[in-house]
Formats: C-alpha cells, structure tokens, sequence
C-alpha cells in the first residue's frame, strides 16, 4: 500500500513538473520580432554602404536562421509567427540581393528559392514583392530578359502594387530597366513614363517597410533610367538621368553613387568625351572600383573602351596611370 502511495506521488510531483516547465517554456513575443527588425535595419545601412559584399550575404543569412531557431525556442501567436517568418524571408532576401549585387549568381538562386518560401509562410505582399522584384533583376543581370520579365511581372501583379503607387512605380521602373537589355526602346520609355507617374501619386507619408523607404525615392528612377537607357545605346538620354539621380541621391546611398558614377563615365565615353569620361570614373571611390563587383566589372569594361577610342592620348594614359594605381594597391 504504501509503496504504491510513493510511486502515484512521484507520478504526480513529474507530472505538475513537466506542466510547471511547460508553463514556463519561452514566449515568442514582439519585442523578439523588433529586435530583429533592428539586426535587417543594420544589415540595409550595411548594404547601402558597401553593396555586393560576401560578409554581408553571410550575416543576413545567419540572421535568417536564428530568427528561424526562434520559431522553435517557444510558444507564439500566429500572428507573431508570421511577422518571425516574414523576418526571415526578409534576411535572405537581403542575402540574395548581396550574392546579386557580388555576381554570385548561384548563391543567388539557393537564397531566393528560400526567401521564397519562407514569405508564403509569412503571408506579406511586401516581402513578396521584394524578394521578386529581385528575382527580376537576378535575371537581367544574368543576361536573361524573358525570365527577368516573368519574375518583375509576378511582383506587379501582387496586390501591394494596386494599393501603392510607390510599389507599382518601382515594378514598372525595373521593368523598364529590363527592356534596356532587350533592346525594346520603345517598351522602355512606355515603362518609365509609367513609373514616374506612378511615383507621382504615391502618399510621401504612407507607412512602408524600412527596406523600401530607404532606397526608392527619385534618384533611384533615374538610376534605373541611366541603367537602361545605356543598355539602349541612347547615351545622351542616360547621362541625363545619371546627373539627376547623383543630384537626388542620398549621403547613405553610397554604394548606389559608385554604381551611377561609373555609369555615368560609360554615357559620357559612349558620346565620344574621352576627357570628360575618363575625369568622371577617376571620381569613383576606390574601395569601390577595387572591391564592389559591379563597379570594378564596368570599369574593366571602360578601361578597354577608352583604349580603344583614343589610344595613346594623354587622357588615356592618366586613366591608365590612376587604374594601375587603383586596381593594384591594397585599400
């Protein structure tokens, strides 16, 4: 008798222990999703700064999963999940745009599938629409306009672009940048017509993700007009925009501005002003034109056109002397 009296009260002390540890078992609440928020606000600033860097693609990635590890920690609401999931897909995103912006294409395509996932777990238009947009960009760059186009398209038809005009503005923007390499001209003044209007009507005030807020705005229309009309060959239009979006940029915009000055020096050598050209890519920082991917590969590019065009002119031999310098010494 008594020995069964011992073993049901060890029975019971387990059984109010494991509720005890259950009740106290972690609760995933907001102040876990706005630290997050945080670490994707600093991974953005990062991203501005320097654009196409490897850490920066390993730390978002990281930062994916452990806000993943959180959804596993403890209890949560649904709501709060969803906002966990969204943060995720948010870091990977952010992970795929720097493995795009460092040419590191494949890498790309693993973060993007995952992104993908994880905001149809999280349920944001928002999300989805970055994570897409990207997707069409990923393909430009990869030199492949249908499926760059398919992908762009799929971000405009969320229903986010139908209730801002600063998403539609920037789906039809980068479509538009699209039609650049596809030589469709007429396609792509259509689009960026559309995209300023868009632009035009969109609420300045309207509650927006930080993601969004801190780079689309006026200057980055015309970058992606300088983008795509120096695609076209049309280099007096592209260095129009190029100086409007320089003119519009923001301090934090860093990166961007490397990007729009190189681009800016390919406009100007595509009209034949070596000077001007040549005066304009020696502006471009040189921790850009040595490290940032994008910026050294136009460069490359530039340096074999501007030796082409006026080879042994004293204006060639001073680029040639500044790109020695700047591509062989450490920064």
């Amino acid at each position: 008798m008594e020995r069964r009296r011992f073993l049901a009260a060890g029975t019971a002390l387990a059984a109010a222990s494991a509720t005890s540890a259950a009740a106290t078992k972690y609760r995933v609440g907001t102040s876990d999703v706005l630290r997050l928020q945080q670490r994707f606000t600093e991974i953005i600033a990062s991203d501005h700064r320097h654009g196409g860097r490897l850490g920066i693609e390993r730390k978002a990635t990281a930062l994916a999963g452990e806000a993943l590890a959180l959804q596993s920690t403890g209890s949560a609401s649904q709501r709060v999940r969803a906002y966990v999931y969204g943060c995720a897909a948010a870091f990977r995103s952010s992970a795929m745009w720097a493995a795009i912006d460092g040419r590191r294409y494949d890498g790309a395509m693993v973060h993007m599938r995952e992104a993908q996932a994880l905001a149809e777990l999280a349920a944001d238009p928002a999300i989805k629409f970055r994570i897409w947009s990207h997707a069409g960009t990923l393909y430009r760059h990869m030199g492949r306009p249908e499926e760059a186009i398919a992908a762009n398209d799929v971000a405009r038809s969320l229903s986010i672009t139908r209730r801002d005009p600063l998403f539609a503005s920037l789906g039809l923007a980068r479509q538009a940048a699209i039609h650049g390499i596809a030589r469709n001209l007429k396609a792509a003044r259509r689009s960026f017509d559309q995209a300023q209007d868009a632009m035009n009507r969109a609420d300045p005030a309207a509650d927006r993700p930080v993601w969004m807020t801190s780079f689309y705005d006026q200057a980055e229309l015309n970058s992606l007009a300088l983008t795509g009309y120096l695609a076209l060959g049309d280099y007096e239009t592209a260095e129009a925009h190029a100086h409007r979006c320089l003119a519009a940029l923001r301090p934090h915009m860093r990166r961007s501005k490397a990007i729009a000055t190189t681009r800016l020096a390919c406009a100007q050598l595509g009209q034949g002003d070596v000077e001007a050209a040549a005066s304009t890519a020696m502006s471009v920082p040189a921790d850009a034109a040595a490290h940032h991917p994008r910026v050294a590969g136009m460069l490359h590019t530039f340096n074999s056109r501007i030796n082409t065009a006026a080879p042994n002119s004293s204006t060639a031999r001073m680029w040639n002397q500044h790109a020695d310098t700047m591509w062989k010494e450490p920064v």
